[in-house]
């Protein structure tokens, strides 16, 4: 079992930054690919960004891409979510989410994700 919580979100001018956390339970933490997703009022969960347990190898949205940056630092259980130059079209309750299945790469797919934490809220003013 799993146990993920994320720290971190709040309200921001649009063009601010905000880092989100993500803090793991369990000792095999490295070994997971981690990922971001986030749900806007109205709207289906979408992916954000993902980083895999082995290399470190990031993936991300083309919305978010050179703006959010995902980092992980095992020694801590931690997944980061850096978010730079927000937009309103940003805001949306974040969640993190834990594949354990080993692969090398990680998933942009809900459906490939076994855990996920309760999500923290985003919000960005205009």
């Amino acid at each position: 079992q799993v146990q993920l919580v994320e720290s971190g979100g709040g309200l921001v001018q649009a063009e601010g930054s905000l880092r989100l956390s993500c803090a793991a339970s369990g000792r095999t933490f490295s070994s997971y690919n981690m990922g971001w997703f986030r749900q806007a009022p109205g709207k289906e969960r979408e992916f954000v960004a993902a980083i895999s347990w082995r290399f470190e190898n990031t993936v991300y949205a083309d919305s978010v891409k050179g703006r959010f940056t995902i980092s992980r630092n095992n020694a801590k259980n931690t997944v980061y979510l850096q978010m730079n130059r927000l937009k309103p079209e940003d805001t949306a309750v974040y969640y993190c989410a834990a594949d354990t299945s080993w692969g090398n790469y990680p998933p942009a797919s809900s459906a490939e994700y076994d855990y996920w934490g309760l999500g923290t809220q985003v919000t960005v003013s205009s």
